[in-house]
């Protein structure tokens, strides 16, 4: 494997791998939600954290933010196409990881 791709490789997991960034990302996977939504679908996680974490995908383009202009304002967060791609490639590796209660220990 040449080596840029290594690295490049090594980013992404290192990414992913940050505290609730999978989650986060994986919550989105059905679609448009609410920040509230997100809170839920990832419990454990502060405000403050989601916040930081959405804020991050979004940067890395990986997720959208839309504002909806209703009363009160909405915020809607979706995966972005590359986030949607991201999410379809962690697919595999969740099935892997699912009942392999030995994987516990490496947390």
């Amino acid at each position: 494997v040449p080596d840029e791709q290594c690295r490049s490789f090594q980013a992404v997991l290192e990414f992913i791998g940050r505290r609730w960034v999978g989650a986060v990302l994986l919550a989105g996977a059905q679609g448009a939600r609410r920040f509230t939504e997100y809170r839920k679908l990832v419990p454990g996680i502060s405000d403050r954290l989601l916040a930081q974490r959405l804020k991050e995908l979004e940067g890395y383009e990986l997720m959208r933010r839309e504002v909806v202009p209703t009363t009160p304002v909405q915020i809607l967060y979706t995966p972005a196409p590359e986030g949607a791609e991201l999410i379809k490639a962690l697919h595999p590796l969740i099935a892997w990881s699912a009942g392999r209660p030995e994987l516990e220990a490496w947390s």
